[in-house]
Parts: C-alpha cells; structure tokens; sequence
C-alpha cells in the first residue's frame, strides 16, 4: 500500500474517533438519566425535552457548520467545533435543574452538529468515488464505538463516583482529540507536498473554483430536497433508538444501571458491525463493476428491509427484545453510512459540506418532531408498542423517497441542473 493511500486511511481512522467521542458525549446522558434523576427528577416529556434541544442547536449547526467548514476549511472548522463541543459536554455537570440541563443540551448540539459535515468534506476531499462507501463506513463506525462505550463506562464511573463526573470525564476526551488532530492533519495538496510521489486521491469531482454558487440555490435542487426528507424520516426511528433504548431497558424492562452498562453496548456494536458492511457492499458492487447508483441503491434498500423487525420489540422477552435492537442499529447504520456518501456522490466537491449540513438538518428535525411525540405518548397512556409501530415504518418510507429523487445517480451539473428543473 502506497504511503498516499496509508495516510488518508489514517486519516479516517482519525475522524473516526472525533465521531466516537461525539457519540459518547450525546450518550452520556440517556445512560445515566436514572442516576441524574434522583438529583433533576425528569418526566418522559421533559427527557424529550432536552434530546430537542440537544437536535435543535444540532439541526442548525448541521446546516450552518457545513457551510462553516467549507468556508474556514476542514482543519481549522473540525478543531473549533470540537473544542466547543467538548466544553459543552463538561458544563453538564454544573447543571442543578432541568433548565440548566436543556442549556448545556443546547450548547452540545450546537457543537456536534460541525462534525459530520466536516467529516463529509474530509472524504470529499481525500478519497475517489470508488473508496467513498468504505471511508464513510470507517469514519460512521466511530457511532458505534461511542455507543459502545457509553454504558460500561458510565456505570463503571457511577459505581465510584456521582454523575456528573462522567460529563466532565467525556469532554476532557474531546479535548485530547484536538491535539491529535492539530498534529496530524493536513489537507491533501499540503501533505503530498511532504511524501514521496504525493497522495493520489483519484479523480477531482468537477467544480470550477472560479464560480460561487450560493448556498440558497440548493434548495431548488429535487435531490437536495430528497435527501433532507429521507434523513428526516430514518433519523427519527435513529435518534428514538439511540435516546431511547437505556431509558425503555429501564422503564419496560426493570434494568438496573449495571444491567445497562452490561447489555446496552449490544445494538452500539452491531451498528459499527452495520456502519463497515453498509459501505463495504456497496464499495464491493462498485469494483464488480455495477453502476454506482446500483450499488449505492441495492445497499439501502437492503438496509432499510431490516428495520421494520423493531416493530416487535414490545412483544417478546428481553433477550429477543435487545437482539432486535442489534438488527435494528445494524441496519439503520449501514443506512446512514450510505445516505451521508450520496452528497459526495452527487454533488461538485465546493458544496459538498453545506449539502451534508442541509441533510444533517433535515435528521436531527426528525428526530425533534419524533421524540416529543415520543414523549407525549408515553406520558398519555399509549405505551411503546405504538411507539415502535410508528418508528419501524420510517426508512421504508425514505428508501422510495430517495428512488423517485434520485433516479439516476451521477455528478450534478448545477447550474444546468436548476435551468431544467425551473422549466419543469
């Protein structure tokens, strides 16, 4: 393996862990809402309550912070978001009621939601269409790992300790990443400078530098429009699954903190298992010489057939119960890893982060609409089988969505792409 080729897989191992630490940080939390409740008692609509406010600043940043990142560039925009995340993450542990929860809620979201466009555009950046699935399933799998860490790692640290120790603990790990990530990225051009042969990332997606093309006008795009409506769809069963799950192991189940921190990590491990198959397959069909819209359409429609199973999870024993939530992370994260790589398929290399952030947006306001009718539900008698009913139909929905918006997939010409779509 050439030394270009080694680096920009380094490279998504790095933001890789930038993810995980994110996912740790949202999750902390979910996992410890038992513990932090004896402190801050919590109704079902106020645990709504702050995960909205945690998508909302997330929703925004989403679509703001790709925009940020295109303009300030992928090392300076990832290094300011993640400080800023990671000292939101610590203020949780000043919290001495729910308004001061929601608050530093809010400020997390509006940190974490720089990271995935960022993300985006360092695969726009470094890696050709054909590596593009397999380097955004890396990079994806680092939800997993967080998820995975989370709850043996907060119940270890509450077995010692109070709650808010894990906040303070979880934001001094996003902090480290900054000074692994200030010393070891560069952008593509710098870093060939300094390696033999320089690094070949494969063909450029067009875009001419000389033309701006203003952020507004993507709204006019059918695929733009698709995109942020299927991620709105699929990241409100996501973000129902990831906030919800500890919560329900408690509630419908009777777990105990310990029996959270020994089971929950299950679903979090099928995900990253989820994240790596999703974006190998569809690497996989590209080399076998299928379509690049083949390949990245079989790979979600097989995702997204998955889901409907946590429809069940209401109706059978604990054991099945959480193995469906594995089938369930597993097939919503090998969804995911494909969604976020369609952007870069689709659209020139200039936009690419500000497309990330609008379909970002589009999921976290799923997840804000889903969870307060989660939680108006819960707390009006409906019980979780209505719930899981509602959520096992979503990505079904999105996966026809997505054919009739992107019937062909190949690289947008925008500006005559938006001559032809104004004439229709």
């Amino acid at each position: 393996m050439g030394g270009g080729t080694s680096l920009r897989w380094r490279i998504a191992i790095l933001v890789s862990a930038a993810i995980a630490i994110s996912y740790l940080d949202r999750q902390t939390l979910p996992v410890a809402v038992k513990a932090i409740s004896n402190d801050i008692p919590l109704s079902n609509e106020q645990f709504s309550t702050l995960q909205s406010a945690f998508l909302f600043a997330y929703a925004t940043m989403y679509a703001g912070g790709g925009k940020i990142v295109d303009l300030l560039g992928t090392r300076h925009g990832f290094t300011a978001v993640m400080i800023f995340w990671s000292l939101a993450c610590a203020s949780h542990a000043l919290a001495t009621g729910f308004v001061m929860l929601a608050i530093s809620r809010l400020l997390l979201g509006l940190g974490e939601g720089g990271g995935f466009p960022a993300a985006t555009r360092v695969v726009a950046e470094w890696f050709p269409a054909k590596e593009r699935a397999t380097a955004m399933g890396i990079i994806n799998a680092g939800t997993a790992v967080g998820a995975v860490v989370a709850p043996p790692l907060i119940a270890f640290v509450l077995g010692f300790t109070n709650w808010r120790w894990n906040f303070l603990l979880t934001g001094g790990f996003g902090l480290l990443w900054v000074a692994w990530w200030t010393l070891s990225y560069f952008a593509p051009g710098e870093a060939s400078g300094q390696m033999p042969g320089g690094i070949n990332t494969g063909p450029p997606l067009p875009v001419d530098p000389s033309k701006r093309f203003p952020w507004i006008r993507l709204f006019r795009l059918r695929e733009t429009w698709g995109l942020m409506t299927a991620k709105f769809l699929s990241d409100a069963a996501w973000f129902f699954y990831l906030f919800w799950f500890p919560k329900y192991l408690y509630d419908a189940r009777g777990f105990d903190i310990r029996a959270v921190g020994m089971f929950a990590w299950m679903p979090g491990a099928a995900a990253g298992v989820g994240c790596l198959v999703g974006g190998a397959f569809s690497s996989y069909l590209v080399r076998r010489q299928f379509s690049l819209g083949v390949a990245r359409k079989l790979a979600l429609g097989a995702s997204a057939v998955m889901m409907p199973l946590a429809i069940l999870v209401p109706h059978v024993r604990a054991s099945w119960a959480i193995a469906l939530f594995c089938i369930a992370y597993f097939g919503q994260q090998s969804w995911s890893t494909l969604v976020m790589v369609l952007p870069t398929d689709l659209f020139p290399r200039g936009v690419v982060g500000s497309v990330a952030g609008l379909v970002g947006f589009g999921g976290a306001m799923g997840g804000i609409a889903f969870g307060q009718l989660v939680g108006y539900l819960l707390d009006h008698g409906f019980g979780y089988g209505a719930v899981f009913a509602i959520a096992g139909t979503f990505h079904i929905a999105a996966f026809l969505i997505i054919l009739a918006a992107v019937p062909v997939l190949s690289p947008l010409d925008l500006q005559r792409n938006l001559l032809y779509q104004g004439a229709q």
